[in-house]
């Protein structure tokens, strides 16, 4: 089984060009199942995903959508998130928020455990993450052939962490947030595969998407200025996992594609 997981969607040009990008990378790189964080896929300005465009990534080609510190951003999202289970928001966010933090999927003949989880260190206030994961596994223990998880998270140590954690409970453990692909994808002892950030879908040569010129302006003048989204060419990072049977991860590798 190969499962093709999606670093941030940023921006409208990468949420409407999904679909017809990610048909032909499917195609020549056979994946099974597509996995893909969508918290900044937003058709308007501002951050957050809206209804429209979760609707285009799952078009597009998206089994699952994952979430993160934005998800409630776009106001038409709140019901779609109690509604549609394939598209999940942290676990460790608040029980009274709109949907759920993991979901069960039948992808490519197994059933997949996908959880989202978010990091404490410089972000918004939320639960332990740590706890949520726990309760999470013991609540589906029997119901899935692999668990994958989402560390929506800023430190990098944190990530580890929570890797380390649950790395011998879940087979696939990927962060996003930081919106930069790192190069430490690898299997751990325990046989979970692992990288700490798999990077952005979003304009090359931008500050994590917004336009360069912008955030040095920001740097070197402290001054507040209106965040515009990057018009540079789309390009999609991810990573590429590989099971075999149906719980033993044998690679993990990063992909990018245009």
């Amino acid at each position: 089984m190969k499962i093709l997981i999606l670093g941030d969607i940023v921006g409208k040009p990468a949420t409407e060009q999904f679909g017809a990008k990610l048909d032909a990378f499917r195609k020549e790189i056979k994946a099974d199942a597509v996995i893909v964080n969508g918290e900044n896929a937003c058709l308007g300005s501002g951050n957050g995903i809206s209804k429209e465009a979760a609707e285009l990534l799952f078009a597009g080609g998206a089994d699952v959508i994952t979430g993160g510190n934005h998800s409630f951003r776009q106001k038409n999202m709140l019901d779609y998130l109690d509604t549609n289970p394939y598209i999940i928001r942290p676990a460790n966010l608040p029980s009274a928020s709109p949907g759920s933090g993991y979901t069960l999927a039948d992808l490519a003949g197994r059933r997949v455990l996908v959880m989202n989880l978010m990091g404490r260190v410089y972000m918004d206030p939320c639960d332990c993450p740590f706890t949520a994961g726990d309760r999470i596994l013991e609540r589906e223990k029997g119901n899935y052939d692999l668990a994958i998880l989402d560390i929506h998270a800023e430190a990098t140590s944190e990530k580890w962490a929570i890797a380390n954690w649950f790395s011998d409970r879940v087979q696939i453990i990927f962060g996003t947030h930081t919106h930069v692909p790192t190069a430490d994808e690898q299997i751990l002892p325990t046989g979970c595969a692992y990288i700490t950030d798999i990077g952005m879908c979003g304009p090359v040569r931008s500050a994590l998407g917004v336009k360069t010129e912008i955030i040095v302006d920001r740097f070197r003048t402290a001054l507040p200025g209106r965040f515009e989204l990057s018009d540079n060419p789309v390009q999609y990072q991810g990573i590429l996992v590989t099971t075999n049977g149906f719980d033993k991860v044998t690679e993990i590798k990063r992909v990018v594609f245009e």
